[in-house]
């Protein structure tokens, strides 16, 4: 009865956490479709090679969301939404976090060029430092878990004894990343002209903090499967 029991109760939080990924992933479309409208209706285009300073800066945000933010809330869901063997899933997840790496250093170079064509200090916001710190413990993260995770030799005790450490360390910073795009839309919304672009933005806005926190409660859920 008690075996019948944590089974059922295992089925159950695993079940959840499925249905809740796929709420994530929905989520994920309508952030990045919101985003690009945003970018393209509202602040003229993306374009990192343009004389206009606005499209160039315009890559910062595109480029955070759909190829940072987004990308590592993916690569997080793969072991719950992937039906592959666990060494495929590691794969999976570390490949998409490098590529969400790739792309994040990108998004922060087109800030940095946008500063230097429009002559704006560099690094004086909260943003900006909320930004920088969050892909500096990123790329700490992935080295450190390439090493433990990857590296041969590496004792299956260590192992063991790593993992809920780079679990919980790597939620906190995509949370992290997602409080950073909070205070970067926060800057543009109080320089938007109120009307819809405003209203967008906003909303914009807490899709990605839904985005967050479904796929934060996914990984609660797979956490709670493995204490029934």
């Amino acid at each position: 009865m008690a075996i019948g029991g944590i089974i059922g109760g295992h089925h159950r939080h695993s079940v959840v956490a499925s249905r809740v990924a796929m709420f994530a992933h929905l989520l994920f479309l309508t952030t990045a479709v919101l985003m690009l409208v945003w970018l393209l209706r509202f602040r003229g285009g993306i374009n990192i090679q343009s004389d206009d300073p606005e499209q160039i800066f315009n890559v910062h945000p595109f480029v955070m969301t759909w190829g940072f933010i987004l990308l590592i809330g993916e690569a997080i869901l793969v072991y719950t939404t992937i039906p592959m063997n666990h060494r495929a899933q590691k794969m999976v997840h570390m490949l998409v976090h490098l590529v969400a790496f790739i792309l994040g250093v990108f998004g922060i170079y087109a800030a940095f060029k946008f500063h230097n064509v429009a002559v704006v200090p560099d690094l004086v916001s909260l943003h900006s430092w909320i930004g920088i710190g969050a892909i500096s413990l990123f790329a700490l993260q992935w080295l450190i878990g390439f090493a433990v995770f990857w590296m041969p030799g590496t004792h299956e005790h260590t192992r063991a004894a790593a993992a809920p450490v780079h679990v919980a360390g790597g939620l906190v910073i995509f949370l992290l990343a997602v409080c950073a795009a909070q205070t970067g839309l926060v800057q543009k919304s109080a320089s938007a002209t109120p009307g819809t672009e405003a209203r967008l933005i906003n909303v914009t806005g807490l899709f990605i903090v839904f985005y967050g926190v479904t796929v934060a409660a996914t990984v609660m859920l797979r956490i709670a499967t493995r204490y029934q």
